[in-house]
């Protein structure tokens, strides 16, 4: 069977309860469905008339769209071709992300309480956690991203307390164990916090969130491995990296040189 090349879909490697969806030029158009997970995405080119249950808009290049489980909507491009990326998360998976929120043992889910969001900042953000799905190893990565992305619609307000011992227990952990990619959930139960809670307090203590942290404290590590005549494949092994083009990629974003040149100059 010939694939429709403008449209490709996706299960996330590092978070399989996500599916991935991007559409490049297309011209489909669909009839009025629904899904049982919770979506949202964003209109990269072309205008479309949105439909979400009884309200109507026209959205076009940098619109972020929201869909809550079992709403009736259409999207469909207002003439010729448009494109757009969606991301379709579990129900059960946002409600016990939620249920942290809160701090209770259960909640159903909250919907997302507006269909339309124009923001700047969230097409941004959205573009970050969808690269980070695409491209990402660390489940810890993608994982952080997709709750702080969640947290601008989901942030509910309950008060927690500001626990600085458990923040730097896990800080300790992360810089002791820099092979070992922790998960997310494996972090906040060290620390007796939520998830959301983690990265929150994480990032007001140490200026980063803990994913971030870790990967600055391996290019550190790293920085000493290869001065010292460690192989790039025996660095990338020694921290945790999943192969030397992870290393190599984040090591020039910090210094803008590669391993390989950084070591030149001291070997």
């Amino acid at each position: 069977m010939k694939q429709d090349k403008t449209v490709f879909f996706k299960k996330s490697e590092v978070l399989p309860f996500v599916e991935i969806r991007q559409a490049s030029l297309s011209t489909a158009c669909y009839h009025a469905h629904s899904h049982d997970e919770f979506s949202f995405g964003v209109i990269d080119s072309g205008i479309a008339d949105y439909h979400n249950l009884n309200q109507r808009n026209r959205i076009g290049a940098g619109d972020t769209v929201t869909i809550n489980p079992a709403d009736i909507h259409s999207c469909n491009p207002m003439a010729g071709d448009w494109s757009y990326r969606m991301l379709f998360v579990q129900t059960n998976w946002i409600g016990q992300l939620q249920s942290e929120m809160l701090n209770i043992d259960s909640i159903d889910y909250q919907p997302f309480s507006e269909v339309l969001n124009r923001s700047p900042q969230s097409y941004q953000q959205f573009q970050l956690l969808f690269t980070s799905l695409l491209n990402e190893a660390n489940p810890l990565a993608a994982e952080s991203l997709l709750i702080q992305y969640l947290q601008q619609y989901f942030l509910i307000k309950n008060p927690e307390k500001n626990d600085s011992v458990n923040i730097r227990k896990v800080k300790e952990l992360i810089s002791d164990q820099l092979n070992i990619n922790h998960s997310l959930k494996d972090l906040a139960k060290e620390s007796g916090l939520s998830r959301c809670h983690l990265i929150r307090s994480f990032k007001q203590s140490y200026g980063l969130s803990p994913h971030a942290y870790q990967l600055d404290e391996r290019i550190k590590q790293a920085k000493r491995l290869l001065k010292s005549g460690h192989s790039l494949i025996d660095t990338s092994h020694l921290l945790g990296f999943a192969d030397q083009s992870h290393l190599q990629r984040n090591f020039k974003k910090r210094l803008a040189v590669t391993p390989k040149q950084y070591q030149a100059f001291f070997i």
